[in-house]
């Protein structure tokens, strides 16, 4: 496994909004970019839509503990099984968030996957740091 890290974000909210918010695919839409995610549909634990120039994307939560995180996976087939998850840590006033992806990639998949796949675990840091809970 590969494993892509994002930075550590704060956020000015409690972990358990937060965890409210990631932990059920109803609440994830508002945080993709609306301008690459076309055909959005969220069953709770579980989610499809089509990334441009990707195509179709199913998604389901695997494991979750309150407050702190909430592993997702693939559900049906793709390129490379990968796992991702959001960890959370609560501070006084304020939230740490850290984003991590380990994907099961060849050699030659990870020379093309790398760049792409190190923007998106920061991009998706970014947009759950900077969404409003």
């Amino acid at each position: 496994m590969t494993r892509f890290e994002s930075d550590i974000k704060t956020v000015p909210y409690s972990a358990a909004k937060i965890y409210e918010v990631l932990s059920d695919f109803d609440n994830f839409e508002s945080l993709l970019p609306s301008d690459k995610i076309q055909n959005w549909q969220s069953f709770g634990d579980s989610c499809r839509f089509e990334v441009t120039g990707v195509g179709p994307i199913k998604l389901k939560i695997i494991d979750k503990e309150p407050e702190k995180t909430i592993k997702y996976t693939a559900d049906g087939t793709v390129p490379f099984n990968f796992f991702l998850w959001v960890q959370l840590k609560q501070d006084e006033a304020f939230s740490k968030v850290k984003v991590t992806l380990d994907a099961d990639l060849n050699p030659m998949m990870k020379m093309v996957a790398r760049g792409p796949l190190e923007q998106f675990v920061g991009l998706l840091a970014d947009a759950i740091a900077s969404h409003s809970y």
